[in-house]
């Protein structure tokens, strides 16, 4: 028979209890659906029961979104349900320092930050490494937040430009084709890396970086020959680079310089047959100080929920029929 564990939290008066718990109580609902416990708030205090590690758990998610309101964050359903799964994924993990962890701010007024423990932690190993490795699925954030740490290191002065590089698989086969010269050409598959930058700078800014050369985006191609002082350079979509394009961009990385190298190994567009430079990289470099690889999973997609349900059933498909319900 199990123990029932009751544990009261008192929350500051400074806080407003509606704050923590949501409009007619849909936070706490939230919550109460996630845990097998149960949640009674009087007032400012808040009296959780049930089996002893169950309660733990809860009680330190209400401490850390305590930490939060004490941030000045504003809890929604969202947010507390990326704490929740933060907390059911490892019972030590503190939402406050995964949610809290501003990077850059959009220029319209929205803070950026890792929404789950894998997105904090490839955001550490970037802070902490001179090439860092983002392996993971669709709308886990690998560009998107490397290209937030860009500029972050930019405005506080810890390189002096930005690098956004992608691979044209196609580009001999089909950019022929398309309409205009090669600027016209190669756009379309560097528009992602373009979308991120509008978001998170002003269009003047941005307009301004890209003219002065602060900011630039090509195509990996023309990467050949250089080498890339004080800059932060951003390989996306390295699941196409072959190994000795990766090998090409590794070593363009010059003195002040920092690399983060993205992809998505199960989606590789390469000839059949043909390595991806992604993949032997790790294998490769994985043993090296300064470079770190950071994986991510289906825990950390941050897109609309079926994206996820999508990842996962995908996953459970590659590991053969057997894995597959109902085969």
């Amino acid at each position: 028979m199990l123990t029932t564990t009751q544990v009261k939290i008192l929350v500051p008066g400074q806080h407003d209890m509606v704050c923590l718990v949501g409009a007619r109580d849909e936070l706490l609902k939230l919550i109460e659906a996630a845990f097998e416990t149960r949640v009674l708030v009087r007032g400012n205090e808040i009296v959780i029961s049930g089996a002893a590690l169950e309660a733990e758990r809860v009680s330190n998610l209400f401490q850390d979104l305590i930490s939060l309101l004490d941030q000045d964050h504003v809890l929604t359903k969202e947010s507390v349900a990326r704490s929740i799964e933060i907390v059911k994924g490892d019972s030590r993990a503190k939402p406050s320092r995964v949610l809290g962890d501003t990077l850059v701010v959009t220029h319209s007024g929205k803070p950026i930050r890792p929404k789950t423990s894998g997105q904090k932690r490839y955001v550490d190993q970037i802070r902490a490494n001179t090439i860092v490795l983002g392996v993971g699925p669709a709308g886990t954030g690998k560009t998107y937040l490397a290209v937030a740490m860009a500029i972050r290191a930019l405005k506080a002065g810890d390189v002096s430009r930005i690098v956004l590089t992608r691979p044209a698989v196609e580009a001999g086969e089909r950019l022929g084709f398309l309409p205009g010269d090669i600027s016209a050409k190669i756009d379309p598959y560097l528009r992602p890396l373009y979308d991120s930058l509008y978001e998170m700078l002003e269009p003047e800014t941005f307009h301004r970086y890209v003219e002065q050369g602060t900011v630039e985006i090509a195509p990996l191609a023309f990467m050949r020959g250089r080498t890339l002082n004080d800059s932060f350079i951003i390989l996306d979509e390295a699941q196409n680079t072959t190994p000795e394009q990766m090998k090409m961009f590794l070593t363009r990385l010059g003195f002040s310089s920092k690399a983060v190298v993205t992809g998505d190994v199960t989606q590789v567009d390469l000839p059949t047959g043909a390595r991806s430079g992604l993949v032997v990289v790790q294998e490769i470099l994985g043993h090296i100080a300064g470079v770190g690889i950071a994986h991510l999973d289906g825990r950390d997609v941050v897109r609309h929920k079926i994206v996820q349900d999508i990842v996962e059933a995908y996953q459970v498909y590659a590991e053969g029929p057997a894995a597959v319900p109902g085969t």
